[in-house]
């Protein structure tokens, strides 16, 4: 009795004496002594304590990530300080540990100690993000003469609770690089989440049946095909191109790609990445299952063909020259460059991850380098253009409930004379949702209205241009220039042979 009294008053003079030695001794000093305390401690301490850090390299640790999954059930009933959360669109509160928070688990006859710590890093004055940065770890504390069982029966029973309540509380996410910097949560993530429910499916997409067939085979086909992508040496990713007129169901594709598949969609906006090394950094972080999404590809950036740049006058002009219809300033703090988009895509850094898919979307592929849309970059290229026929009897059946109906016949011929895009043929169709004879009337009236604007442009074209070169359109034309311009390439190059 009389040695734990000893033990007792020794820890006690340890304890006291590193009090003073923090507030009166210099940090070198301060520093060595805290060392020497811990190899003291260790001589008489009977307890092991394993740390687990939020961050490994540039991702966020897995086991970090589990840890704070299997402790959150545990949480509200074992804690005396918690954080309440509720994600947007999310169903249930989630409970999480407070800094300095301590539960106690307990696991065939193994007690342990579970404790979270969070501290604030000092701001890095030449770090890409503009923010200060936060420590978060858990440190598990058991032990010594449990060691063995810890490192073999209850980290694995930890890791393989944590997945079964990953699958139990499935939402999937979207994530988008334009983080709220005041955010405490994500302030320390290149990527913020949001629970993904868009209602888009396969079912629903306004797509021709061959289309929609063959997409579907090739989604099945590519997430079948890990050993195969090995076998050949080739990253276990595929890359998608969408394009075609506005209102085509460019971001419903996405949305049906990501139900069908079960993955997370990762949002990534050009404009907001600074630098390549950002938008590498941006890339390590994905998850693997899931979908890296660039939309507007031709909009974010200057991607253009380089063969069809003119040449700079000078250096300084090649520094300041960025995408047409960009404020300046937007121009000089992006400094992602085509050869950084394409090392993204298809470069060295683009295997540190599997089982993801890339897509792009623009509304002018002519703009687009060609060296992005080879294979291997763009793998297959989507054309969502005009509603066709058999799309629109998706739409009907959508809308309005209706298989077959006497204006089907009508319509069918009118869509063959006039182009209108699913997002104006929905449109219609939801104003006389309850009628569905009013809704199909008013979209027949719709389609005769482009036809009379397609033919009225193209006449305009004509007449105020000789070389038969398009003039810019209108907004509200744009639709009819687009369905001009096959005629206008095929007559020019009539012209071209001739001379």
């Amino acid at each position: 009795m009389e040695m734990w009294s000893n033990l007792g008053a020794f820890m006690a003079t340890v304890y006291f004496i590193r009090t003073i030695a923090k507030e009166y001794l210099p940090p070198e000093l301060h520093e060595y002594f805290k060392k020497l305390l811990r190899r003291l401690l260790k001589i008489f301490s009977s307890y092991v304590t394993i740390v687990i850090e939020e961050t490994e390299g540039f991702n966020v640790s897995e086991v970090y990530e589990s840890v704070q999954l299997y402790l959150s059930t545990r949480s509200s009933s074992a804690a005396t300080r918690l954080k309440l959360k509720k994600p947007r669109n999310a169903k249930e509160f989630t409970f999480t540990m407070d800094k300095n928070e301590q539960i106690v688990d307990e696991f065939n006859d193994i007690k342990v100690w579970w404790i979270f710590h969070s501290r604030e890093l000092k701001q890095q004055m030449l770090s890409w993000r503009a923010v200060a940065d936060e420590k978060r770890y858990f440190e598990l504390k058991f032990h010594k003469r449990d060691k063995e069982k810890i490192f073999e029966a209850y980290l694995p029973h930890v890791m393989a609770e944590a997945k079964r309540l990953e699958v139990q509380n499935r939402h999937r996410k979207i994530y988008t690089n334009k983080s709220d910097k005041s955010s405490y949560e994500h302030r320390n993530r290149v990527w913020t989440p949001m629970v993904f429910e868009h209602p888009a499916t396969f079912e629903t997409l306004a797509l021709d049946p061959e289309v929609k067939a063959d997409i579907l085979q090739d989604l099945r086909k590519f997430t079948q095909r890990e050993k195969y992508y090995k076998k050949v040496g080739r990253a276990w990713k595929r890359g998608y191109l969408l394009f075609g007129p506005p209102g085509t169901g460019k971001s419903s594709m996405i949305a049906a790609i990501a139900n069908f598949l079960e993955y997370d969609i990762y949002d990534l906006e050009l404009t907001e990445v600074k630098s390549n090394t950002e938008l590498r950094k941006l890339l390590i972080a994905t998850s693997n299952k899931s979908i890296i999404v660039i939309e507007d590809i031709d909009c974010s950036l200057d991607l253009s063909d380089r063969k069809k740049k003119p040449k700079k006058q000078s250096k300084e002009e090649d520094s300041t020259a960025g995408p047409p219809g960009k404020p300046e300033d937007e121009n000089q703090e992006s400094k992602v460059t085509l050869s950084g988009v394409l090392n993204f895509t298809d470069g060295l850094w683009s295997c540190c991850g599997s089982e993801r898919i890339i897509i792009f979307t623009t509304n002018h592929i002519d703009r687009l380098d060609p060296a992005l849309l080879r294979s291997g970059r763009m793998d297959k290229h989507i054309h969502l253009s005009f509603c066709t026929f058999p799309a629109f009897r998706v739409l009907a059946q959508n809308y309005l409930g209706l298989d077959e109906h006497p204006l089907f016949s009508q319509i069918e011929l009118s869509m063959k004379e006039a182009e209108i895009t699913p997002a104006d043929v929905s449109e219609e169709l939801m104003r006389a949702s309850d009628n569905p004879a009013s809704a199909l009337e008013k979209l027949i009236e719709a389609l005769r209205r482009a036809k009379e604007k397609a033919a009225s442009v193209k006449k305009e074209i004509v007449l105020q241009n000789g070389s038969k070169e398009p003039v810019l359109a209108p907004d509200d034309s744009a639709a009819a220039v687009m369905a001009y311009e096959p005629e206008l390439k095929a007559e020019k190059s009539q012209e071209l042979s001739v001379d």
